[in-house]
């Protein structure tokens, strides 16, 4: 039986999706009809982004459940029309892409690589950088992104900690977790990378209480999502001295606003949202996968608790 594959995201994201997306539910073994515009009553699946038309979920009643192409959902997971069952994208591209953003910049902090790059003046200054087991990194948030660029980095020498709201084990990471646990990653991280989703009790998971934990001279670098942060206490334990530098690949307002101080700020490094995306090639897989299993009487992978918020 053919079932009815609604696209819903932006109008860009259509052409990059069409022809990986066909491919892929072909090679899963699902009969489909995927279009941009199917009656919302003859629907069995939709393939969302918040950024697409569908925000009022009720008049797809028939729909079995709603695939996520991005990795964060807190744009929908609060959404009081959406019923059906949301999931989230965890995807390899994603992924992998993710981790090298997260290692490069580690180790341009861990190697000094700016006073190289920034700094030629004609002397010669041989200081060499520790070796990457000095260096101690925490990582906030051990799902899939959080595991994989920790696992990365500890296998380049680095010793890692990860915390976690609830209890987790990452082979070869410390791994902590609750009140205590974040008061300990704080306290002993050198660099500290912001990787866990955005809920209420993730925002400004680093104020001014938290950020007073860290070593003199730690480096904050957040992929994750701008609201973990309280820019004026950021901005704040910079002008002090306490932070060394804040690389921000995420934001509270994106695009990042012109007159806002972390972009003429010397000790913040501001990126476009560019730390990772989801990959058509292979998001595509992952989607086609998810409706085989629903398919085939299975549960969805990815599937977001809507009480955690993730």
């Amino acid at each position: 039986m053919t079932r009815n594959i609604l696209f819903s995201a932006e109008p860009s994201a259509w052409q990059e999706y069409q022809a990986p997306l066909t491919a892929a539910l072909d090679t899963a073994g699902v009969d489909a009809h995927l279009s941009c515009d199917h009656a919302p009553g003859t629907v069995d699946y939709i393939v969302f982004a918040p950024n697409g038309p569908v925000s009022d979920f009720r008049p797809f009643a028939r729909t079995k459940a709603v695939l996520g192409l991005w990795a964060g959902v807190e744009s929908v997971v609060n959404n009081p029309t959406l019923t059906q069952p949301l999931a989230r994208m965890v995807d390899e591209g994603l992924t992998q892409g993710m981790v090298e953003w997260v290692t490069g910049h580690v180790l341009r902090h861990h190697l000094g690589m700016d006073a190289h790059i920034l700094g030629q003046d004609g002397q010669w200054r041989a200081a060499y950088p520790p070796l990457a087991r000095a260096r101690r990194v925490g990582i906030l948030g051990l799902g899939a992104l959080g595991q994989a660029c920790g696992q990365a980095l500890r296998g380049l020498g680095f010793p890692v900690t990860g915390w976690s709201r609830g209890p987790k084990q990452t082979a070869g990471l410390r791994c902590v977790t609750g009140q205590d646990g974040l008061h300990d990653l704080l306290s002993s991280s050198d660099i500290v990378v912001l990787l866990l989703p955005l809920t209420p009790a993730t925002t400004d998971i680093l104020n001014a209480e938290t950020i007073a934990l860290l070593p003199r001279d730690a480096v904050i670098i957040n992929p994750g999502r701008g609201a973990m942060i309280d820019d004026t206490a950021l901005l704040s334990a910079l002008d002090h001295g306490h932070i060394a530098h804040a690389t921000l690949d995420v934001f509270r307002v994106e695009p990042l606003p012109k007159d806002h101080p972390f972009w003429a700020h010397a000790k913040v490094t501001v990126t476009p949202h560019i730390a990772s995306t989801t990959r058509a090639d292979t998001a595509a897989e992952v989607i086609a996968q998810n409706i085989a299993r629903v398919e085939s009487g299975l549960p969805l992978l990815h599937q977001v608790n809507r009480d955690a918020g993730y």
